[in-house]
């Protein structure tokens, strides 16, 4: 007995308690309540597994009520209340009576359910002992009612500072704040305990300054009430003043403990400041702190946002077995923040165990760095395995399907929000809305708009965005009426998109009365009105509105003057605004183009090999014109001349059929926008085989007649190509529409929504 009572105060592994707990099996002693005690004791010791240690409990005969103490202590550490409640249950049906000292234990586990130890221990008559009675006044402060636990403190007659603390930070729990003061001034002795819980309090209801005034007051501090203050302010976004008490906590020679770090860390994090960061690292080294996995993670989150991702991942290989889903989480994010998306990838396929916060940051680094079709094949395996996305998953692929145009997939991805009841938020409505307009359904996205419960201000410019990529000015301008009859005050994106949608629809003078309603227009509403009067050839008022500017005008002023210089072959005005581009943005392809396609509309080739070599010497390459069209929940892509689908032979054999069709309603290619000198028949060839070309005749080889088809290009539409569609769809009575870079085109009988102007 005595030998293994003393290898039991050596045990320091599980696998030693297991052998321990052979022998004891070996002499038929494991069924002893004494010796099943010790073992659960070791059990809560070493953290054991929950199903061994309770097959410990069940091998006692009939145990007593250490046996159920030491399960009971067990099953708290774990937070386990069900499994508390539970083994209560069993003590009351075997008719063994807990102590007393146990049940604030108990009652602390068991959370809100912590009402069930109330009526029992009243009619134990236990409810007097000062321990419990607090335990439960602090159980109704947590979860409530409130009143519950005020109505306990009221019958006291002897308070201890344990109560007066229990009562305050319950009122604090409920956001009352006047109870919370009147009972701290009224409390006659205050400890730490008392002052932190105001600070802490006042944290929470984000006044800062009356949780500093409490902070400043305090007689004494210790490293929690230091954290209370560091947290409230770094919680309210005050990262630089968190920063700086952090400073002053140092210099007052108090030591930081994990939570301090991970709380500052993550401060010095949203700064992206790597001064602080060395210095924050040195302080950590000089005071010898153990860093756990959380302050770790933190710390590799720090130097990623600081631009050190070479730091970051010596923290993440260094963690070695440490590392658990939220490092891996944020070590994929910090690549894909940089958007080093291979490696990204690389580690998300090596993480041994994926949970759906994990598949979210994959997801999300694809999503945003513009790899959207990636991001939906992500989802689609994400719901291959099972997993449950939750509203940061949607988010992301809501994001991904607008911006490839993927309408077919975007309606599955609505069906599967219906179907797995996904609770939406806000930002996720806003997202289909915004999702809906980029494919081309503005019917769904004022669908979803009209049945949002509540909107704000991103709400109304999602819609308002689409409509002025479809031209449809007045659509907006209601919009905006109506966003500010419900006091939504408009914003900068959402001006802009009114100005914008008037433009395109050509409404001069409204758009004009918009923009001189805005009290202080911003570079980019001047961008728009200039875009507005040069699409109506009023370039000379154009021109004279930059000259009148504020503010130095922008890529997107002089941008759109290029453009209107180009519509209306004005080349003193679209040198002039090529000129300033060229200073601005000298590496941006599409303004060279621009320049191009003004000088190849006049035939003064020499000028269009000027800007050639010019590109050619500075490295400039033009952007690779691709088109889109999806069927059958899959994107088909296309580019000049390809040949490359599988269904090639049959798409230009019904390009060429349709051609035939054109010719004789007397289309002829438009051969302006080739940007050399060549052959006319060259130049026929080159133009007829563009992708939106292409990606229209495969949609007419396999989507149903009278079908709407949906081409997305990432590119502006050519003149010869807006000509082509306009007669197809009188030809073929299709309704087509295609997403260009600028805007949207709706092609019908024979027309565009665009009016011939984009």
């Amino acid at each position: 007995m005595s030998r293994l009572r003393n290898i039991i105060a050596k045990v320091t592994k599980l696998s030693q308690l297991r052998q321990l707990h052979g022998h004891l099996i070996h002499y038929s002693l494991h069924c002893q309540s004494y010796w099943a005690a010790l073992l659960i004791n070791q059990c809560t010791r070493l953290r054991a597994p929950r199903s061994y240690t309770r097959c410990i409990f069940d091998s006692a005969c009939k145990p007593n009520v250490f046996v159920f103490t030491s399960m009971l202590k067990y099953y708290s550490q774990f937070g386990a209340q069900s499994d508390v409640l539970h083994l209560f249950a069993e003590m009351q049906k075997s008719n063994v009576n807990p102590d007393a000292f146990l049940y604030p234990i108990m009652i602390k586990t068991a959370g809100e359910n912590g009402i069930v130890f109330h009526a029992y221990v009243m009619k134990m008559g236990l409810d007097c002992d000062r321990i419990i009675r607090n335990a439960i006044m602090d159980m109704y402060g947590k979860f409530g009612p409130i009143e519950h636990a005020r109505q306990l403190f009221d019958e006291m007659s002897e308070r201890a500072v344990a109560d007066w603390n229990s009562i305050i930070s319950g009122y604090w729990k409920w956001r009352n704040d006047v109870e919370a003061k009147k009972l701290f001034d009224l409390m006659p002795d205050k400890n730490v305990i008392t002052w932190t819980a105001m600070v802490t309090g006042y944290s929470r209801m984000n006044d800062l300054v009356n949780a500093r005034r409490f902070f400043n007051q305090m007689p004494e501090r210790n490293v929690v009430s230091w954290n209370a203050m560091i947290s409230g302010y770094a919680q309210s976004g005050c990262s630089e003043e968190a920063l700086k008490l952090f400073t002053e906590m140092v210099n007052a020679g108090i030591n930081p403990d994990e939570t301090t770090l991970v709380t500052v860390i993550s401060s010095c994090s949203s700064q992206g400041n790597p001064a602080f960061a060395e210095w924050l690292v040195r302080v950590i080294n000089e005071k010898g702190i153990r860093l756990n996995a959380f302050v770790k993670t933190a710390l590799l989150n720090m130097y990623a946002k600081c631009g050190n991702l070479e730091m970051a991942r010596k923290i993440f290989d260094e963690m070695g077995l440490q590392r658990n889903s939220v490092t891996w989480n944020a070590m994929i994010s910090a690549y894909a923040r940089n958007g080093n998306l291979s490696l990204a990838k690389e580690l998300f396929d090596r993480m041994p165990m994926k949970n759906v916060v994990s598949w979210n940051s994959i997801i999300s680094a694809f999503a945003t760095n513009g790899q959207s079709k990636i991001a939906i094949d992500l989802f689609k395996e994400m719901i291959e395995k099972e997993l449950v996305p939750d509203e940061v998953t949607m988010l992301s692929v809501i994001s991904a399907c607008g911006h490839l145009g993927a309408l077919e997939f975007s309606k599955e991805v609505t069906n599967f929000l219906t179907k797995t009841q996904i609770k939406l938020n806000i930002s996720c409505y806003n997202s289909l809305i915004f999702m809906y307009s980029k494919c081309g359904s503005m019917n769904d996205a004022k669908r979803t708009f009209q049945s949002m419960e509540s909107r704000d201000v991103v709400s109304y410019n999602a819609l308002i965005t689409g409509f002025a990529a479809y031209g449809k000015g007045d659509e907006a301008i209601d919009l905006l009426q109506r966003m500010k009859a419900e006091n939504i005050k408009p914003d900068r994106i959402t001006y802009t998109g009114v100005l914008t949608a008037c433009s395109h629809a050509g409404l001069v003078d409204e758009g004009q009365r918009i923009f001189e309603s805005i009290k202080a227009p911003e570079v980019d509403h001047y961008a728009c009105m200039v875009d507005l009067l040069g699409r109506n050839g009023k370039l000379d008022e154009a021109k004279g509105l930059i000259e009148r500017m504020p503010m130095h005008p922008h890529a997107g002023v002089y941008g759109a003057l290029l453009n209107a210089s180009r519509i209306h072959k004005r080349i003193d005005y679209g040198e002039f605004a090529a000129d300033k581009l060229f200073e601005i943005e000298p590496e941006n392809a599409g303004n060279y183009i621009l320049l191009s396609n003004l000088y190849a509309s006049l035939r003064r080739w020499e000028d269009v090999e000027r800007i050639r070599g010019l590109m050619s010497r500075e490295g400039i390459s033009k952007t690779t014109g691709c088109s889109w069209v999806e069927h059958h929940g899959k994107m088909h892509k296309f580019k000049v001349g390809d040949l490359s689908h599988e269904k090639s032979d049959e798409i230009y054999r019904v390009l060429r059929e349709t051609e035939k069709k054109m010719r004789l309603t007397g289309y002829r290619a438009d051969k302006s926008c080739v940007l050399r000198d060549i052959e006319e028949e060259e130049k026929e060839e080159m133009v007829g085989s563009h992708s939106e070309k292409l990606a229209v005749a495969f949609a007419l080889l396999v989507s149903e007649p009278g079908s709407v088809i949906r081409v997305v290009k990432n590119l502006r539409i050519c003149r010869d190509c807006h000509t082509a569609i306009k007669i197809i769809s009188k030809l073929e009575k299709r309704e087509i529409i295609v997403r260009d870079n600028n805007r949207f085109h709706c092609f019908s009988n024979g027309l565009c929504s665009c009016k011939d102007y984009w």
